[in-house]
């Protein structure tokens, strides 16, 4: 299996993503092509001691950064480590594409560059997270601002086929996130879905309030792109607060390091469940092939995992299954 990574998107390239690949191909067993500047990797990887054995590259002349606009992937940047990721995803020279790089350009690379899979209205983000019984993937996460109910009745069954077939979880409850748990509550989009959804055959649990979410409430959280992205960056920035607390906690004073040497294997475990580069990347569902964006903020641990991810995704045949169950 071949996977195909941006190694100049995110904001700790191209050394992190070249040294993630390089662990991904020693503990996942895949090859990798990776995209950019052929010159610049080979400098970096030999300076770093990285090995670069079942890497190849793709030589490009330009780079696609946070500030430019979305559809450069298509237009002003044909020759970017991005666009040339996508299109080579597209011609069938990798199973999957991964990127730390611009949002909106690789929703829109993968929307009208590689396609979507026939019959899906809109490709939605769909980054799973961490729960007190396990983890929930949210979709949409940022994607969709405006949404219809159709589209996120496909948002649930997507989510359902990823969560079943990669991530092992039977049966998946699906919930639809809300002000309150009551059938009549929310606006006139979350009102149509709900109905919509309660006879859609999927394992649907009802509305979800946000308290609820991080409880295990659900496996599947549905929203649109505005909703579902406050949700993202409000999670992320609570996990953020609240660990940074318990450090300065811990490490206050003599007996708080005492307290955290006889809790350091729960506080470690703690920290593990709660940090994002565990599950390494977001699918862009929707999209006719595989298509993951990493954290902006990837260290070679977040690649890693997220080239599992694809290797899991590309494994299970999920974008025929979703496919199949719309």
């Amino acid at each position: 299996m071949k996977i195909i990574v941006d190694a100049f998107g995110g904001d700790n390239a191209p050394l992190e993503i070249i040294k993630g690949c390089a662990e991904a191909v020693q503990e996942h067993g895949v090859d990798i092509l990776l995209t950019g500047s052929e010159s610049a990797i080979r400098e970096c990887a030999e300076k770093n001691g990285i090995s670069m054995d079942k890497i190849e590259i793709e030589d490009c002349s330009e780079v696609l950064t946070m500030h430019d606009a979305a559809d450069s992937v298509l237009k002003a940047k044909k020759d970017s480590s991005m666009a040339v990721g996508l299109r080579l995803l597209s011609e069938g020279k990798g199973d999957a594409f991964i990127s730390a790089g611009n949002s909106g350009a690789l929703c829109v690379g993968a929307t009208l560059g590689v396609k979507r899979i026939k019959g899906i209205k809109r490709p939605a983000f769909a980054p799973v997270l961490p729960s007190a019984t396990g983890c929930f993937m949210l979709l949409d996460g940022g994607a969709n601002v405006d949404c219809r109910p159709e589209m996120l009745r496909q948002f649930a069954v997507m989510g359902s086929v990823y969560m079943e077939k990669v991530m092992k979880i039977k049966n998946p409850r699906v919930g639809l996130a809300n002000v309150g748990t009551e059938d009549h509550k929310g606006t006139e989009l979350y009102r149509e879905t709900y109905a919509i959804l309660k006879e859609s055959g999927l394992n649907f649990v009802g509305n979800v309030e946000g308290r609820d979410i991080p409880k295990g409430a659900c496996d599947v959280v549905v929203c649109d792109g505005f909703t579902g992205n406050m949700i993202l960056k409000t999670y992320e920035g609570v996990a953020a607060v609240l660990m940074k607390e318990i450090k300065d906690m811990f490490s206050g004073s003599a007996k708080g390091k005492m307290a955290a040497a006889l809790l350091l294997k729960k506080l470690k475990g703690m920290k593990a469940r709660f940090d994002y580069n565990t599950y390494g990347g977001a699918p862009i569902l929707g999209s006719s092939k595989p298509v993951f964006k990493a954290h902006g903020d990837a260290k070679a641990r977040t690649i890693k995992n997220a080239i599992g991810l694809c290797r899991d995704y590309v494994e299970a045949d999920a974008i025929n299954a979703i496919s199949s169950a719309l």
